[in-house]
């Protein structure tokens, strides 16, 4: 069954309503704003450096979510994950949010594209199942 996953982005790309620039303008924004878990805990003391980057070598080696890695090795109690991961998503800028941020789309032509796109992949899934 062959796969045909398509990032957001690529989609407007593809279909030359964003340029590479803004991509990269967008996830330079993401990457600024939308702090990682790691950074969470270590800015409350509940992590320190070392431990971020031991969770981050077995991360690289497992595939594993960082989280995950925090619980088993004992580093955060499950308590203290799920407050971090509530911060995340509270705070977390999504790419199509980032993009009317930085003024690359409107709103409005925001949620048509978003529209198309998840038409694509429904018809992209249902095709892959036959």
């Amino acid at each position: 069954m062959p796969k045909h996953d398509l990032f957001f982005g690529q989609f407007l790309l593809k279909n030359n309503i964003i340029s590479r620039i803004e991509i990269f303008r967008a996830r330079l924004f993401q990457k600024k704003n939308n702090r990682k878990i790691g950074e969470l805990a270590h800015k409350r003391g509940w992590l320190t450096e070392d431990d971020i980057e031991k969770i981050l070598i077995t991360q690289e080696e497992t595939s594993e979510k960082f989280g995950e890695i925090a619980l088993r090795e004992n580093l955060l109690q499950k308590a203290q994950l799920d407050e971090l991961l509530k911060e995340h998503e509270d705070k977390y800028t999504f790419f199509g949010e980032t993009l009317v941020k930085i003024g690359a789309l409107s709103y409005e032509d925001l949620l048509k594209y978003l529209k198309d796109f998840n038409k694509l992949q429904v018809f992209t899934k249902q095709e892959d199942e036959k």
